[in-house]
């Protein structure tokens, strides 16, 4: 009878294999990493063109609140037909938002994904918008990280912190020439009462 001998070679994959399917692992995980950039970067930049045609084409270039609802709706439907989802009325009102939210190109960062960016629309301080903004770049925060430090107020506890030092440094330095002063006067009187004590007991 017939046995299969398998060498310790055959049993376990040699290193060099290993470190073969290591680098072909390292290259497929890069070409992902950069198509899922450039999809999101062509993603952004038609958004923002599209949220600019809407405010500009449709509206005259005014930020009204009411804009055309049908013209939306009409927008939606024929856009939908063509490409699929992604072109609801509320996804075409965060397109429209999106550009007026950050009109100048540049203030688009790239570094950030299209639900990043529907987070920020949520916060109406333009700074504090553009303060989570570049934190959320700095820091690395995913779309959910980005979401809970809004919803905890992080940029406006951290400017309130802020904003009570000098007021507090503020008190302290009114408040020092007071004190000096209030020593002075006590010190005066102090003197005044041990003079006329010796006065008196002449």
């Amino acid at each position: 009878m017939e046995q299969n001998v398998m060498t310790h070679s055959e049993e376990q994959p040699s290193t060099q294999n290993e470190l073969l399917l290591v680098d072909i692992r390292r290259i497929v995980e890069q070409a992902r990493g950069q198509v899922k950039q450039t999809v999101n970067t062509a993603m952004l930049q038609a958004y923002w063109q599209i949220g600019r045609l809407i405010v500009e084409d449709e509206q005259g270039g005014e930020t009204r609140a009411a804009y055309g609802k049908a013209t939306l709706k009409r927008l939606s439907q024929q856009l939908s037909t063509d490409y699929g989802r992604g072109f609801d009325i509320t996804n075409l009102r965060n397109m429209r938002r999106f550009y007026l939210a950050f009109e100048k190109r540049d203030a688009v960062r790239l570094e950030l994904s299209w639900t990043h960016y529907r987070v920020l629309l949520r916060v109406d301080s333009s700074s504090a918008r553009n303060w989570y903004r570049d934190e959320a770049i700095l820091q690395n925060w995913s779309a959910r990280a980005l979401e809970r430090q809004i919803g905890t107020l992080y940029y406006e506890r951290l400017l309130s912190s802020k904003n009570k030092q000098p007021v507090e440094q503020g008190i302290i330095n009114n408040l020092q020439p007071f004190l000096l002063g209030l020593g002075k006067a006590i010190l005066k009187i102090v003197e005044t009462q041990n003079y006329g004590e010796r006065c008196n007991g002449k």
